[in-house]
């Protein structure tokens, strides 16, 4: 008898996935619970583990389509018989893929190009506040579902009146020479990349973006870290980093400044009594930020830890869903790949991203004397919709306190 290999549940909000590399082919032995293949999400891949022991018999979906909930990846054939039966059983696939393939073709051409879903229901109810349908909005959903950043997107884009209705247009590129065409080489964009692109254009769309910078002088969080990091890692197991002094920082500030922990939800402002704080790490495969949940309530070793746990997953691929979801507020080092100064963008919903960047021995005016310090510039994105620029300056300020005097982090001042 065999035995399904589906597509598992992949998390909130997430409907849909790529399929990536099988770790088997037809015919090989499986063990339980062993992984089989990778699948390719918005936000993490993950891996999709054999539901029983026995034969991969077959393969349904390849490497590089997109597949929904529950859909089916691939068969398990009970014990060694179905090594016997999977040579067969492919041979007689292809045989009979040619003919199959030809009804299909008109099936699909009568496919409707409107979705049949309905809208999120958060998409459901933007679209009622602004006095949209569905149909004016274009659904980047599974079978062209409305979610709640289409309608956010179309907003932005000032759409009020029934769209024609045109194909979308982009913008061709340019040909290249018959010279440079083959020294070129053309790689489809993951699903992650993809996915960053849009949320960070549909952030640029959508918020009011503003950055105002400050700089902080790092001489004594270094100090402190010199003094105490051979004892801080004996007893805690973990090296001490700039990151937990930058993250409690934060939530200081944050509690001081609700408005940058908070976001706008239609015409309601959410405001978060509590500090998830993404951390941007670079990948591969591009920039994730998994989030140290109440950071707020976490001591300086405890952030350090849950750092080093989600960038260990994070470089290995092993993020869940749970790591990913629910930020309130972002930090972005690039002071690690040496900027000295650059302006994030806000990792939407959020109204607020910090930048970090490089410390770097500057001249500065110190008591009427030049002295060389250890400074690093601070970039503070905001969305200006929801935060003032007095609070988004207060929010910057009381950061490069708490950096400038760590003793007010120990003593929550």
């Amino acid at each position: 008898m065999a035995t399904e290999i589906r597509v598992p549940t992949l998390g909130e909000s997430v409907s849909e996935a790529t399929v990536g590399t099988w770790f088997k082919k037809v015919g090989d032995a499986i063990k339980a619970d062993e992984p089989l293949l990778e699948l390719e999400t918005d936000k993490v891949t993950i891996e999709v583990p054999a539901p029983a022991a026995g034969t991969l018999s077959e393969i349904v979906a390849q490497a590089g389509e997109t597949v929904g909930l529950g859909a089916l990846l691939g068969q398990i054939a009970a014990g060694a018989a179905g090594a016997a039966a999977a040579a067969p059983a492919a041979a007689a696939e292809k045989k009979v893929e040619p003919a199959a393939a030809a009804p299909a073709a008109p099936a699909a051409a009568a496919a409707p190009a409107a979705s049949s879903m309905p809208p999120a229901p958060s998409a459901g109810k933007l679209l009622a506040e602004n006095n949209l349908s569905a149909d004016q909005v274009d659904g980047s959903g599974k079978r062209g579902q409305v979610l709640k950043g289409d309608v956010l997107a179309a907003v932005a884009k000032g759409i009020s009146t029934p769209a024609a209705s045109e194909p979308a247009k982009v913008q061709a590129r340019a040909p290249s020479t018959a010279e440079d065409v083959v020294r070129e080489e053309r790689v489809k964009m993951t699903r992650l990349r993809q996915t960053i692109a849009r949320r960070l254009k549909d952030a640029q769309n959508t918020a009011a973006m503003l950055t105002t910078y400050n700089e902080v002088d790092m001489s004594a969080v270094m100090s402190l870290r010199n003094k105490y990091k051979d004892i801080f890692e004996k007893k805690h197991g973990v090296k001490l980093g700039f990151m937990g002094f930058f993250t409690k920082a934060v939530t200081h500030a944050l509690k001081e400044i609700p408005a940058v922990n908070a976001e706008i939800d239609g015409t309601d402002i959410i405001y978060k009594n509590y500090c998830h704080i993404g951390v941007a790490v670079g990948t591969d495969k591009g920039l994730v930020v998994p989030i140290v949940r109440d950071a707020d309530q976490m001591s300086i070793a405890e952030i350090e830890k849950d750092i080093g746990r989600l960038g260990k997953a994070a470089r290995d691929g092993a993020l869940s869903m749970a790591d990913m979801q629910g930020g309130t507020f972002t930090i972005s080092n690039g002071g690690v790949y040496g900027s000295l100064m650059s302006s994030p963008i806000l990792n939407a919903p959020q109204s607020g991203i910090l930048g970090m960047h490089k410390i770097q021995d500057r001249p500065v005016a110190i008591g009427g004397q030049v002295v060389i310090r250890p400074m690093m510039y601070l970039a503070l994105s905001y969305d200006h919709r929801i935060v003032d620029g007095k609070e988004a300056v207060t929010f910057l300020v009381r950061v490069k306190e708490s950096l400038e005097d760590p003793e007010r982090l120990v003593l929550d001042l």
